[in-house]
C-alpha cells in the first residue's frame, strides 16, 4: 500500500498544481501587488522541489543556478546605474567647459581657469568630446555655439536693429534707461535736440570723431546719437567744403569721412633730418672737426583751413605742446592756409602757403631825426606741396615731398622773385603722431 501512494502522490500533487495555477490565473487581476510577490515566491519554491525531485540533478547545480541569475541580474542593474552616472557626469563637465569659455571671451581668466579645473577633474578629455558649430575663438560665445542666422542678420546693421529694439521697448522712445535707481536727473530725460547739441560739442570745431565713437560704446541710444547723418555730413563739410556735396562713390557721410583721404587734426605730423657736415681746419692744419646736425620739421593742420609750420632743432617733448593753438609765441613759426587737391591719378597732395609772423615793431625815437637809407620792403612767403600716404596699420598718417619754393615780393616794384629748392634726402617724409591733449578741450561746438 505504501508503494502505491509513493508512486500516485507526485502525480496527484501535479494535478493539485495546475488547478491551482489555473484558479491563480484567473485570480491575478485582483490581487493586490503583495500577495502577487507572495504567490510568486511559492511558485519558485514548488518549482524548485519539482526538480528536485527529477533523476541526475544534484543538490550543488541546484544551488548555484538561483544565485547565478541573481548575481546576472545585480551586474546589469549596476551597469545601468554606472552609465547613468557617467552620463550625468559628462554633462556636468559639459556644462562647466562652456561655462568657463564664456568667461574667458569676457575677460574673466581667474573664473574660467576655475571652471575649467573642475571640468577636467570630471572628464579629462570633455574638451574633444564637445561638437562646436563654430570655433571656440570667435566673437559670440554663449550657453552654446549655435548661432541662429537671425543674429546675423542683426549684426549686419546694427544700428537698424538697435531702432528696432528702442521702438519695441515702451511706447515712448527713450535713448537710454537708468541702470540704478537715482534721484537726480538723469540724461535719458533730455529731449533729442539738447543730446544732439551735447554731441556736437563731444566732436567740437576740432572734429574730435575718435571721441564720438568711444561715447556710441555707452549703450544703444548714444549708439544711434553718434550715427547721425547730420553730425558726420557737417564733419566732411568742414573738411572738404563744396567738393563733397555729393555723397556718390560712398553710402553714407561717415563711411565718406573714414575712406576719403584727408589730413589729421587730433596731432602733428614730425620729420627728423640728420646729416654729417665738414667743419673748418684747425689752425696748425693738424685736424679737421666733422659735426652732426639734427632738426626737426613740425606741420600741423587744423578743420577750418589754416596749417603751422616750425623747423627747430628741439626735440618733440619741448615743442609739441606749442602747437596746440595758433596763439602761440613762438618766433619762428610759420602760419598759412593749406588746400587739399586729388589729381587724376587719384593721389591726393596738400599744398600750402606759409608766411612769417607779422610782429608790429616799435618806433625807435632815439633816431628819429637822423635821414636812413630807405630799405625796399618785401613780403616773403614759402610754397609746400605734399602727397598724403598711409602707411602701416595708420591711415592718411605719412606726407612726403614733392615742392618746396620761396616767393619774394618786392612792395614798391610789385615783382615776385622764386627760388625752388631741390628735393632731396634732406627732405624726409613727415608721420603723425596722435597727441591727446589737443582734444582734451572743446572751445567751439561743430
Amino acid at each position: 500500500i505504501s508503494d502505491v501512494i509513493w508512486v500516485f502522490s507526485p502525480q496527484a500533487e501535479a494535478e493539485e498544481d495546475c488547478h491551482s495555477d489555473t484558479v491563480r490565473a484567473d485570480d491575478e487581476e485582483n490581487e493586490s501587488p503583495a500577495e502577487t510577490d507572495l504567490q510568486a515566491q511559492l511558485q519558485m519554491f514548488r518549482a524548485q522541489w519539482m526538480f528536485e525531485l527529477a533523476p541526475g540533478v544534484s543538490s550543488s547545480n541546484l544551488e548555484n543556478r538561483p544565485c547565478r541569475a541573481a548575481r546576472g541580474s545585480l551586474q546589469k542593474t549596476a551597469a545601468d546605474t554606472k552609465g547613468k552616472q557617467e552620463q550625468a557626469k559628462e554633462e556636468k563637465a559639459r556644462e562647466l567647459f562652456l561655462k568657463a569659455v564664456e568667461e574667458e571671451q569676457n575677460g574673466a581668466l581667474y573664473e574660467a581657469i576655475k571652471f575649467y579645473r573642475r571640468a577636467m577633474q570630471l572628464v579629462p578629455d570633455i574638451e574633444f568630446k564637445i561638437t562646436y558649430t563654430r570655433s571656440p575663438d570667435g566673437d559670440g560665445v554663449g550657453n552654446s555655439y549655435i548661432e541662429d542666422n537671425d543674429d546675423d542678420s542683426k549684426m549686419a546693421d546694427l544700428l537698424s536693429y538697435f531702432q528696432q529694439q528702442l521702438t519695441f521697448q515702451e511706447s515712448v522712445l527713450k535713448l537710454c534707461q537708468p541702470e540704478l535707481e537715482s534721484s537726480q536727473t538723469h540724461i535719458s530725460v533730455l529731449p533729442m535736440e539738447v543730446l544732439m547739441y551735447i554731441f556736437r560739442w563731444v566732436v567740437s570745431s576740432d572734429l574730435d570723431l575718435r571721441s564720438l565713437e568711444q561715447l556710441s560704446l555707452v549703450c544703444r541710444g548714444f549708439y544711434i546719437c553718434a550715427r547721425d547723418p547730420e553730425i558726420w555730413r557737417l564733419a566732411c563739410l568742414k573738411v572738404w567744403g563744396r567738393s563733397c556735396i555729393k555723397l556718390v562713390p560712398y553710402t553714407s557721410w561717415r563711411e565718406m569721412f573714414l575712406e576719403r583721404p584727408r589730413v589729421r587734426f587730433d596731432g602733428v605730423y614730425i620729420s627728423k633730418t640728420t646729416y654729417i657736415r665738414q667743419g673748418e681746419q684747425s689752425l696748425d692744419g693738424f685736424y679737421r672737426a666733422w659735426h652732426q646736425v639734427e632738426y626737426y620739421r613740425y606741420i600741423r593742420f587744423f578743420p577750418d583751413g589754416h596749417v603751422m609750420m616750425l623747423t627747430t632743432p628741439e626735440e618733440p617733448q619741448s615743442i609739441v605742446p606749442r602747437l596746440r593753438t595758433r596763439n602761440t609765441r613762438t618766433d619762428a613759426i610759420l602760419l598759412g592756409h593749406y588746400r587739399l587737391s586729388q589729381d587724376t591719378d587719384n593721389q591726393t597732395k596738400v599744398f600750402a602757403v606759409i608766411t612769417k609772423k607779422k610782429e608790429e615793431k616799435p618806433l625807435d625815437y632815439k633816431y628819429r631825426y637822423f635821414r636812413r637809407v630807405p630799405v625796399q620792403e618785401a613780403d616773403q612767403s614759402f610754397h609746400v606741396g605734399l602727397q598724403l600716404c598711409s602707411s602701416g596699420h595708420q591711415r592718411f598718417n605719412k606726407l612726403i615731398w614733392i615742392h618746396h619754393s620761396c616767393h619774394i615780393t618786392y612792395k614798391s616794384t610789385g615783382e615776385t622773385a622764386v627760388s625752388a629748392f631741390e628735393i632731396d634726402k634732406m627732405y624726409t617724409p613727415l608721420f603723425f603722431a596722435r597727441v591727446r591733449s589737443y582734444t582734451a578741450f572743446s572751445e567751439r561746438p561743430l
